[in-house]
């Protein structure tokens, strides 16, 4: 969620770590700060957007090793002195922190008792001051002060530490909060995510949970919190700065649904044999004999995840004849998880990082279970962690609304369940052959979709100031209801929800009036008769039916006031299609109202502290 930029080399620090704020704007933040030495600790920050932080720093900091932090409220409201980095009296230490100190309250009377002052209302000031604790009893290491610090804290960090008396140094470690190191020539720089150092290196160690690392601008030394060294490998990150640029659009959102042709193909390509209708998928061809043989699936994953999650649902169960659970990952370890050895759980992460996912695969894998990661970003903490897994390769998603990884993720796992259906032989090879031949079609598909949204443009101006909406879909069109209604909710706050459609007489039918926009998706063949029921219930009650079908659907086209034409293609591939326009009138309605695209408010991209 919140931001980590430090920089050490030749270079201005406080240039290079604005630059590496700003890239990192989308994962959401409420104020900024740097922390500059240049002899003495500089620090500046404050309420508010990192231009304003550039502003207050201007060019005036020439110091060349410095940390910076763009903050997400947990522990204080948004405001200056709650802002990173925070210090200690004597202002010559800086750290700024991602995640929660569980324990900072009890650690905080006990600093207390030894004459410490708090001016905020933060965990992390806790951390800084306790560091500093330990420093005075042993003044000649800041990295040891940092360990016997960590030693005493619970909770999940990602923390960086700079300090006056160590002026060529920078200490980091983590647990639970991503960071990575990133190698350059006679400059070194960290960050909780990738894209801050691409345009200075390709090269990037990752850190793992408990360790700690010391860099300088030639060396960086890595270590478990025990002490012991470690050696790290240096991976080269896949990762261009024309990707994580605009490219021309109005927002990263609407550039990204505009890159799923693209996007699907990348995901598709050296994967699917259309002649020999087979799927080739490596990174779990290992565990395919436990696939084969589970009790059954787990999926569990967050927000937009779980929605693919439960597309995934209908795939494996239809196609591979096996028991499917999904779970939200935030709430898997507050039950009893009655999870073990014969199970697989499918852990689902944009990011690879979100911290409730990652919890449900440690808890999983535990109790004995085998855990496959879908994730999109390579090298993240998921895709470590998890023993097999498939990329998604749709490329870095900046907006916060996710787009091109919900159909990466339901491509994935279109093929996986292709794959297990074949393994299992409950999927003939005729029918997974016309499959495979349908999804490699799908790209171009959704290009005619985008190559025309016009109709979707004019839906979006009629409803972008409407109180309500509510989405209704059946079979694999329930969980594209789901993620058309929070799509709408995250970017453009209006109050949606998704619904099975046969659910709306069960209690939502009471909120149908001349007022209410009502979504259908009704492209499912097998589920077309019972929509168009669904579909009269709602216009008896004068409700404004939005319809997303196909070209031949002629009684869905007649009753709806209003629709959007998707391509024809096979049910199960319909998620991939019917959710385009969904994603469309969401963006379109919130630039209407006018709200903050790519960064919503109260949102945060990846969701790192539970």
């Amino acid at each position: 969620m919140c931001g980590i930029v430090g920089y050490v080399g030749d270079k201005q620090a406080s240039k290079v770590i604005i630059d590496g704020l700003k890239r990192l704007e989308y994962r959401g933040y409420d104020s900024a700060g740097i922390a500059i030495l240049n002899g003495s600790l500089n620090i500046t920050k404050g309420k508010g957007k990192v231009s304003n932080l550039e502003k207050l720093v201007g060019d005036t900091e020439k110091g060349t090793i410095g940390i910076g932090h763009t903050r997400w409220a947990t522990h204080g409201e948004p405001n200056d002195i709650n802002s990173h980095p925070h210090t200690i009296q004597s202002g010559k230490l800086a750290l700024v922190h991602n995640g929660i100190i569980e324990n900072y309250n009890t650690l905080k009377k006990k600093l207390k008792e030894e004459g410490y002052s708090f001016y905020s209302d933060t965990d992390t000031e806790v951390l800084a001051k306790l560091i500093e604790s330990f420093l005075k009893k042993d003044s000649g290491s800041l990295k040891k002060a940092v360990q016997f610090a960590l030693h005493q804290v619970h909770g999940t960090y990602g923390i960086a530490v700079v300090h006056s008396d160590f002026q060529e140094q920078i200490v980091v470690a983590r647990k639970g909060s991503p960071l990575l190191l990133g190698v350059g020539d006679g400059e070194m720089l960290i960050a909780s995510d990738a894209s801050a150092v691409a345009a200075y290196t390709d090269k990037v160690v990752y850190l793992d949970d408990g360790e700690l690392a010391v860099i300088t601008k030639d060396n960086f030394i890595v270590e478990t919190a025990d002490n012991v060294e470690l050696t790290k490998e240096i991976h080269e990150l896949a990762l261009s700065l024309e990707e994580i640029e605009k490219g021309g659009y109005d927002h990263f959102m609407l550039k990204e649904i505009f890159e799923q042709p693209r996007a699907l193909a990348d995901c598709l390509r050296g994967r699917i044999d259309k002649e020999n209708g087979t799927i080739t998928l490596g990174g779990i061809e290992d565990v395919m004999d436990k696939l084969v043989n589970a009790k059954r699936l787990i999926i569990a994953a967050c927000g937009t995840s779980w929605h693919s999650g439960l597309v995934g649902e209908y795939l494996f169960e239809y196609l591979a004849k096996v028991p499917v659970e999904v779970e939200y990952a935030s709430e898997f370890r507050y039950k009893e998880p009655l999870v073990g050895p014969g199970d697989v759980m499918i852990v689902i992460s944009q990011s690879g990082e979100t911290a409730d996912t990652l919890a449900a695969l440690r808890e999983a894998k535990e109790r004995g279970a085998t855990v496959i990661g879908v994730v999109n970003v390579v090298g993240s903490t998921i895709a470590r962690e998890t023993e097999a897994g498939v990329y998604i390769h749709a490329g870095p998603e900046i907006g916060v609304a996710s787009t091109k990884a919900f159909t990466g993720q339901v491509t994935v796992l279109i093929m996986m369940a292709i794959k297990l259906g074949l393994a299992k032989g409950t999927l003939k090879n005729s029918e997974a052959k016309k499959l495979i031949q349908e999804l490699a079609k799908v790209p171009a598909k959704v290009q005619e979709i985008l190559d025309d949204t016009d109709e979707i443009k004019n839906i979006s101006n009629l409803f972008s100031y409407a109180p309500n909406f509510l989405y209704l879909g059946r079979s694999y069109s329930f969980p594209v209801a789901l993620e058309g209604a929070l799509k709408l909710k995250e970017i453009s706050y209006i109050h949606a929800e998704g619904y099975p459609a046969a659910e709306m007489k069960h209690g939502p039918i009471a909120l149908i009036d001349e007022m209410m926009p009502v979504v259908v998706i009704a492209a499912t063949q097998h589920t077309n008769d019972k929509m168009i029921s669904n579909i009269e219930e709602v216009k008896a009650r004068k409700g404004r039916i939005i319809a997303i079908t196909t070209p031949d659907n002629d009684e869905v086209v007649d009753l709806a006031e209003f629709k959007t034409i998707v391509p024809e293609t096979m049910d199960v591939l319909t998620p991939l299609l019917t959710v385009i326009p969904l994603q469309l009138l969401s963006y379109y309605v919130a630039v209407n109202r006018g709200a903050n695209v790519d960064q919503p408010r109260n949102l945060a991209k990846s969701v790192t502290v539970e």
